[in-house]
């Protein structure tokens, strides 16, 4: 959705302290109290589960623009990590902050409202092809993903996107092993489905690659002029209580 000058320059000014943060760095732990949100603002971060075997389980790549997460205040202990799978710049947001920026910028309560709903949407998917999918069309379904969110916030140029990750973050989203994804990767690449080199994806025809994945961008609200326009529907003061919620402030109740 469009926002006003008004709200692009609010958006600006709570971005505005910046921190640079290495590759694999924490940013929440599981177990943790959760303490405010961050905002990704360049390279890919991920929601992760591991067990005591040193296993993991990648939930989600979150990309620039990306808020991580706006439901983990009403936790009391975080059930997952969130951790930088490249160099990132974000920003820490304290939940009071964001509270109390929803509460009187009803555009940015509907876009983090939508936000939340493409969350909740891809995860679906993602478990749709953990279940009924074959590796190499997971893997392609996720190269997918990768390139259509990027190209929507303007991160990619001609046919190619940022991937900085390793194949073991590809197994441990995709649930393959190490050299499932090395054998799938050189089959995409061989019959031309994909370039890879430098860190960087390419998709030479993405509407082939999205046919042989079963890729249906629609579940990314990549259109969400209607979705914007049920939640406008919404009164102002019960989107504003929903948007709180989700952060655990406390709303005075309306008379």
């Amino acid at each position: 959705m469009e926002l006003s000058e008004a709200d692009r320059a609010i958006l600006e000014r709570i971005s505005a302290e910046r921190r640079s943060i290495e590759a694999h760095t924490p940013l929440a732990r599981e177990g943790d109290k959760p303490d405010g949100l961050w905002l990704i603002l360049d390279g890919m971060a991920c929601r992760q589960k591991a067990r005591a075997s040193g296993r993991r389980q990648i939930l989600a790549f979150l990309l620039p623009g990306d808020l991580c997460a706006l439901d983990v205040s009403l936790l009391e202990r975080m059930d997952h990590s969130i951790v930088t799978l490249s160099p990132c710049k974000a920003v820490h947001l304290a939940a009071e902050t964001v509270a109390e920026i929803l509460d009187t910028v009803p555009a940015l309560a509907c876009a983090l409202s939508l936000s939340t709903l493409v969350d909740e949407a891809t995860l679906r998917e993602w478990m749709v092809n953990l279940g009924c999918q074959p590796g190499v069309k997971r893997i392609a379904h996720l190269f997918c993903e990768l390139y259509v969110r990027q190209q929507r916030v303007g991160r990619t140029t001609g046919t190619s996107c940022a991937l900085p990750v390793t194949q073991a973050d590809l197994a441990d989203a995709t649930g393959l092993s190490n050299v499932h994804v090395n054998r799938v990767l050189q089959d995409l690449r061989g019959n031309g489905r994909i370039g890879l080199r430098d860190r960087r994806l390419t998709i030479p025809d993405l509407a082939a690659l999205s046919a042989f994945a079963e890729f249906d961008a629609a579940y990314l609200r990549m259109d969400a002029e209607a979705e914007t326009r049920a939640i406008r529907r919404i009164p102002a003061h019960c989107l504003n209580a929903m948007a709180a919620h989700g952060l655990g402030a406390q709303v005075p109740h309306s008379n």
